[in-house]
């Protein structure tokens, strides 16, 4: 079988938003890299995701030069959500600056940072099979994989970012004798609709019959959330209890539409630690994960991307040109 060998300074697994965040920094701060993803594009950009942004996540995307990432696809305020606590809403006074959080649906930043990779110049490589990760604790790493004319692409770098999820390859290359997970299990579930309807109303509500949340994911597109029993299947949830349920914990009538999915999700939190071993640093769900409610993957991924990109940066600042373009 053909394989073809390359050098560059970061190989970053994974084109979501932690991924493509950093890609965009390394790439207008000099520093070259590669970005692998498994998916097609096509998939990418249709794949449905958190869809908000508070002011911390704002913060980040605008401090690295990145705001234009956040224009367009339709983004919604934060201001048109609410509580509803026992059937009755629930007025918010909220104060915005101009750094407030936001609702813009996940594929549309994603769809946003990869345009602007791509518009720069940048490296990112879809459909990227078998992605094996060697040599982490040396000195300098490889990364190979598959390409989708079946030669195999072997990179040497610097450093591997993994921001390639929960179920990804980059945890796994961990030794597990160094790893260490600590979970808590919530004692029930989520189940999760996607609905191709206006969200009217917006927000959560906190009832007797369970918690509940509507939240926009665009101008016909919404993302439903009802607390359920831990074993309950989304076979015991027809459309039309769903409906019923979301009025009778919200206590006022509900815009219904067409359901396109609907999954029954068992709440919990992981974290691993440590999240590096060797030249390898685990960005986003590859490291932790938390209910999915308010966007808090996506705000703690920004986070790990922030401190992950000032850390590597700060080496270039120390001299170290190997890091740097065309050095």
């Amino acid at each position: 079988m053909a394989e073809s060998r390359e050098n560059t300074p970061v190989v970053i697994v994974g084109a979501g938003v932690a991924g493509l965040t950093l890609a965009n920094i390394l790439q207008r701060n000099g520093v070259d890299c590669v970005v692998l993803e498994k998916r097609s594009r096509a998939y990418i950009d249709q794949r449905q995701r958190a869809g908000a942004l508070d002011s911390f996540g704002v913060h980040v995307i605008r401090k690295w030069g990145l705001g234009e990432v956040l224009e367009g696809g339709d983004p919604i305020p934060q201001d048109e959500g609410g509580f509803f606590i026992d059937g009755q809403a629930m007025p918010m006074d909220i104060e915005h600056d101009e750094e407030g959080g936001m609702f813009i649906p996940q594929h549309v930043l994603v769809r946003n940072l990869t345009d602007a990779f791509l518009a720069e110049g940048g490296n990112l490589r879809y459909e990227a099979l078998d992605v094996r990760l060697e040599n982490v604790g040396g000195e300098q790493p490889t990364v190979r994989y598959q390409d989708t004319d079946g030669t195999t692409k072997v990179i040497t770098c610097d450093f591997i970012a993994g921001a390639d999820g929960f179920h990804g390859v980059s945890r796994a290359t961990i030794p597990a004798d160094v790893l260490s997970e600590y979970s808590y299990e919530y004692g029930y579930s989520w189940l999760t609709v996607w609905a191709a309807v206006a969200t009217s109303p917006a927000g959560m509500a906190i009832h007797e019959r369970g918690l509940s949340g509507m939240i926009p994911r665009g101008a016909n597109a919404t993302r439903i959330y009802l607390q359920c029993p831990v074993d309950d299947t989304p076979e015991q949830w027809p459309d039309e209890r769903i409906w019923s349920e979301l009025e009778a914990r919200f206590g006022t009538p509900v815009t219904s539409g067409e359901i396109l999915s609907k999954q029954v999700i068992p709440l919990r939190s992981v974290v691993f630690d440590p999240m590096s071993y060797g030249k390898l640093f685990l960005l986003g769900d590859a490291a932790h994960i938390v209910p999915p409610m308010s966007a808090k993957g996506i705000h703690l991924a920004l986070h790990d991307t922030d401190m992950f990109a000032k850390a590597l940066l700060a080496r270039v600042q120390q001299d170290d040109t190997s890091l740097l373009k065309n050095s």
